[in-house]
């Protein structure tokens, strides 16, 4: 129990000696998303069964990782003036960039995974990105959880009764 304690301290420690200072002028939603990666790194910490010593290797690079994922999503969402564009022509442009945006995404993930394997041993570099989307899924059901409780349709505690 101690040991885990320790594990999931030095995780959250590492999260926040990495390159994102959290400021002051930070808003709640970034506040909300700094807890979620904290959050994730220690759920994929617990999966992989990272050693201390595992994890001061692993998590630099996956956080290097997830920064370049997040910018290429962000450059995905940004959406350019396509008014002048036929129908035909914006489809054309739009598939090309999904496609575009597709092929990005597998080279920077295809990249990470030699980086996992050079730094953890290639049974928990396997699980890396599973774990990940694992968590992603947990996420999404606790999020809809919540927004059918808020919305009294969820059955639990929250749930109003005439």
């Amino acid at each position: 129990m101690m040991k885990r304690i320790k594990l999931i301290w030095f995780t959250v420690l590492m999260l926040f000696a990495g390159p994102s200072v959290v400021t002051a002028q930070q808003t709640a939603s970034d506040e909300a998303a700094e807890k979620i990666k904290a959050i994730q790194i220690q759920y994929l910490t617990k999966k992989l069964e990272l050693t201390p010593e595992e994890a001061q290797k692993f998590l630099p690079v996956y956080n290097n990782y997830t920064k370049e994922v997040e910018q290429l999503i962000a450059e995905h969402r940004d959406k350019k003036d396509q008014d002048h564009l036929t129908p035909d022509e914006a489809g054309k442009k739009n598939m090309d960039k999904e496609l575009n945006y597709q092929k990005r995404m597998l080279d920077i993930r295809s990249r990470y995974s030699t980086e996992f394997q050079k730094v953890l041993p290639g049974r928990k570099a396997g699980m890396v990105f599973k774990s990940e989307r694992e968590f992603r899924n947990i996420m999404v059901i606790h999020l809809n959880n919540q927004r059918m409780n808020r919305m009294g349709q969820g059955g639990g505690p929250n749930k109003r009764r005439p």
